[in-house]
């Protein structure tokens, strides 16, 4: 069951989300009274109340708003068990302050915005002892195995257990929290209105994750990436699983760089079928997997694994992606000469992505150039790929029949710029940006209104995850279905401050 927390100033703002929650089929809210403005009404609030509410008062230093007195704050609590709210959030320091009364559960909770504390289960024991009903812990997390560490004492409690991992590391801990055995797991009521680091909006969780869904029984995939709060892989993978029926949930990891081995290592306890790869794993992801054909080999990266009888395959579905969607604009071409496969190409980057397209396309015999704002790495790649490099301010000297943009440049929100002015287009290129927030680069719009054929970033990402669909699942993914998630992502994506 999913609890949304409702944070507001003023009673009436309070009260219509609560009824708005309660009539689009939520079961459970969190009324956060620390942050009504004055004097808090607790009886207003919770008469004629249209769904059960638990009612937490917090400090600042809980997390909370709370900014009067400690004895107010304990006479709010015990009003709110005096008027039968269905349950209380009392943390630790005052459990024994505020006794049982009437039908009102207790949910004792212990909250550390710094730290996974080693001992988790004597924190527990802890808190089971204070008459809890339920036992609420909500730490940082600061390594992903603090999520595994979360999840098995949920899934080991005796005392019904909320464990919640906080932060951008702590984030599967919210989806998975029910499938280990915690009563409900909390969200907020807008997305970009967050009480605690790493909360998810209830749309976000009921939608897009599908948490009252997951059982032991749902695959687990994700994508493992640092930062990762900007993919857009779980909306599109968690709607393809949506609409053809498949048991499986798709999260976001964030894997810091030092702690790749280990997440990697524990991928049985969570346990993984697959996973995405990107910045900045995919080459260093290879150290412990298997290249599964000589793609990944040749490249050197992977944006692929599958877990399979505990063995780790890597493959690399972004070069074929980047191949499959400039043959598709070929292939729909109308006459025969607009059909021939570009001879020339420059790749404009020297990342992962870079490399995967520019071996791609000299598997098709494509005179390749490679080019980027660190000549150091882009001579690199060259050298590794077998073509040519160039410095970046020399990119414009010579004519190609290809521009491929692996640059984030381009890239909201920073929507204005474009790694290939538009004085140098020509009409018989082709021009492909890997950016696919937004589809339309200024890149795109300038090649368009030049008269370029052109390939966009949505095209190659839908193509590369419906590859690995077929990787994990062993069946055709819907790819009208991908190919809207993005664009509905994108549209209403907003850039992290």
């Amino acid at each position: 069951m999913i609890c949304v927390s409702i944070g507001r100033g003023r009673h009436r703002h309070v009260m219509a989300e609560h009824k708005h929650l309660a009539d689009s089929g939520i079961e459970l809210v969190e009324l956060r009274l620390d942050y009504i403005q004055g004097e808090v009404q607790v009886k207003r609030l919770l008469r004629d109340r249209p769904c059960p509410a638990i009612v937490t008062c917090r400090r600042a230093s809980h997390g909370g708003r709370w900014g009067r007195s400690e004895e107010a704050r304990l006479v709010v609590l015990r009003t709110a068990i005096v008027e039968g709210a269905e349950y209380v959030d009392l943390e630790d320091d005052i459990a024994f302050q505020v006794p049982r009364y009437g039908k009102t559960k207790r949910i004792v909770s212990h909250h550390d915005f710094h730290r996974t504390p080693a001992d988790l289960a004597g924190l527990h024991e802890k808190l089971a002892s204070m008459d809890a009903d339920i036992v609420k812990i909500a730490t940082m997390a600061n390594h992903p195995d603090d999520n595994l560490r979360m999840l098995d004492l949920v899934r080991g409690s005796k005392v019904p257990t909320i464990g919640i991992c906080m932060g951008d590391i702590g984030v599967p801990t919210r989806v998975l929290g029910l499938r280990c055995g915690s009563p409900f797991t909390f969200a907020t009521f807008h997305d970009d209105r967050v009480m605690a680091p790493g909360q998810i909006g209830w749309k976000q969780m009921r939608q897009l994750y599908r948490v009252d869904a997951v059982t032991d029984a749902t695959k687990i995939l994700g994508v493992i990436a640092d930062p990762v709060a900007h993919s857009l892989s779980p909306a599109v993978h968690n709607a393809a699983y949506a609409a053809s029926g498949l048991d499986a949930v798709y999260l976001p990891f964030r894997v810091p760089a030092e702690h790749l081995d280990a997440f990697l290592a524990s991928a049985p306890r969570w346990p993984l079928s697959g996973l995405s790869v990107t910045i900045p794993h995919k080459e260093k992801v290879l150290a412990v997997a298997e290249p599964a054909d000589d793609i990944v080999t040749s490249i050197g990266a992977a944006n692929t694994l599958v877990f399979q009888g505990g063995r780790v395959a890597a493959y690399n579905t972004d070069a074929t992606a980047a191949i499959d969607s400039i043959d598709a604009l070929l292939q729909a071409a109308e006459g025969e000469a607009d059909k021939a496969f570009p001879k020339t190409a420059i790749v404009l980057g020297a990342g992962g992505a870079a490399r995967a397209v520019a071996f791609g396309l000299k598997r098709r015999h494509v005179d390749v150039t490679v080019t980027g704002r660190t000549a150091e790495r882009a001579k690199k790649l060259a050298s590794d790929v077998g073509c040519k490099a160039v410095e970046w301010q020399a990119r414009y000297r010579l004519p190609y029949d290809c521009i491929v943009n692996t640059t984030p440049i381009g890239m909201h929100p920073n929507i204005d710029e474009t790694p290939f002015d538009r004085e140098h287009l020509r009409p018989y290129m082709i021009v492909f940006d890997t950016v696919y927030n937004p589809e339309n680069t200024l890149l795109v719009k300038n090649a368009r209104a030049v008269g370029c054929r052109t390939v966009t970033g949505v095209e190659m990402f839908v193509r590369q995850a419906a590859d690995q669909h077929r990787l994990w699942h062993g069946v055709d993914p819907p790819p009208d279905v991908m190919r809207e998630a993005v664009k509905r992502a994108t549209a209403s994506y907003k850039s992290p401050d």
